[in-house]
């Protein structure tokens, strides 16, 4: 019986935590802008967790952040003496706040505006997808999800195009000929329509995939 009533008592102070952790969890998201204004922006790097990235093409010339954050999950964004602006995911939550549903998934999202001729564009997330829209930068464009899914179109690149995805599939275009690129594909537990080593072009696309498909297209 002392047992029995030991592990009913557990119980309850477990349960009694989790409902504790659902009030904890609650918060109050705020949709917030950053814009880039008179600060020279040369390369972006952006690396979040839990959150959808949409990269669209600037109509101003500037660069445009929409996002939303709250007392526990916000960004640290700033601009290096040499034009490198940088967006991070910074959190204080604690172990209770992680219990109960997430937040939405209008919360979950950002979108950022990127004008043409960046010297490289870095997007980094997890458990969600990364969509690009047709851009254009001197040098590389780097893409790495692991939970969901690479979308691109007509991406122009100077040097090279790096994707890479975890559990979700790599899909898009790149402007180019077959001829312009030398390609490195490596895909586990999938299909690809790439080959493995391409050797040749004066341009790189290297292409990482662990359980998902890749599906690359060139496009004048």
């Amino acid at each position: 019986m002392k047992k029995i009533m030991a592990v009913l008592s557990l119980c309850s102070v477990f349960a009694m935590a989790l409902a504790f952790a659902g009030c904890s969890g609650e918060q109050t998201f705020e949709a917030k802008n950053w814009e880039s204004g008179d600060t020279v922006v040369k390369s972006v790097a952006i690396d979040v967790e839990d959150r959808a990235v949409e990269v669209i093409p600037s109509e101003d010339g500037q660069v445009h952040i929409e996002y939303s954050e709250s007392e526990k999950e916000y960004y640290n964004i700033s601009v290096s003496e040499d034009g490198e602006l940088t967006m991070t995911f910074e959190t204080n939550k604690t172990w209770t706040d992680y219990i109960g549903t997430k937040p939405a998934a209008e919360y979950r999202k950002i979108v950022v505006a990127l004008p043409e001729g960046l010297s490289g564009i870095t997007v980094s997330t997890t458990n969600e997808t990364v969509d690009v829209s047709s851009l254009a930068v001197q040098g590389e464009i780097s893409l790495n999800s692991n939970g969901g899914d690479l979308n691109f179109e007509k991406l122009e690149v100077g040097t090279e195009l790096s994707v890479t995805a975890k559990n979700g599939n790599i899909t898009g275009s790149v402007r180019g000929g077959w001829d312009d690129f030398a390609i490195d594909c490596k895909v586990k537990s999938g299909k690809s329509n790439l080959p493995e080593i391409k050797e040749g072009g004066a341009k790189s696309l290297v292409a990482n995939c662990n359980n998902g498909d890749v599906n690359i297209d060139f496009v004048a």
